[in-house]
């Protein structure tokens, strides 16, 4: 895919980090870069804009990151249900990335923030999309990373097929 024809949407209520991401997109050839201060600035942003990938800080005032995702992931006036959203925080602690992940996060990325890793989560998401999964209390990308051949418990999916029988010698 060529990265200049994608739309970002960065979403953060600090404008320096704005500036900075957006430095950081355009140095590699993106020109398509959208900016909101908050989740409900964002939400405005893609109603008026397709965007493709958004970009969010988790803590942000009034409505944060997290809010925003579950807003964008299961309202039914959703913009985009399936934008791949990449949650960037400075409060990189277990229950926050399950928190995060549990809502319909793609990717995560911890501040202090280097090229390397948003360009990292920007090809995840390009070249490794994950399947989307709705289940009861969850709508977003498939939460499982890796396929364990060595794992025999049940399934919890029909596409997931039979599972693997353990060699026995």
């Amino acid at each position: 895919m060529r990265l200049e024809v994608l739309k970002i949407l960065i979403v953060d209520d600090n404008h320096h980090m704005r500036v900075l991401l957006s430095e950081v997109l355009r140095a590699v050839g993106l020109q398509n870069i959208y900016e909101a201060g908050d989740g409900a600035e964002a939400l405005q942003q893609m109603r008026a804009h397709p965007i493709d990938i958004v970009m969010t800080d988790l803590a942000m005032e009034p409505l944060d990151g997290i809010d925003f995702v579950r807003l964008l992931r299961n309202s039914p006036d959703s913009p985009n249900q399936m934008a791949p959203v990449i949650m960037i925080t400075g409060h990189s602690t277990m229950r926050r990335i399950s928190e995060a992940r549990d809502v319909g996060v793609n990717e995560f990325l911890a501040k202090p923030l280097t090229a390397r890793g948003v360009l990292d989560r920007l090809q995840k998401i390009i070249d490794h999309p994950r399947p989307y999964v709705r289940t009861d209390d969850y709508f977003g990308p498939d939460r499982r990373r890796k396929v364990d051949p060595n794992y025999d418990g049940p399934r919890r999916r029909a596409a997931d097929g039979p599972a693997p029988r353990a060699l026995r010698l």
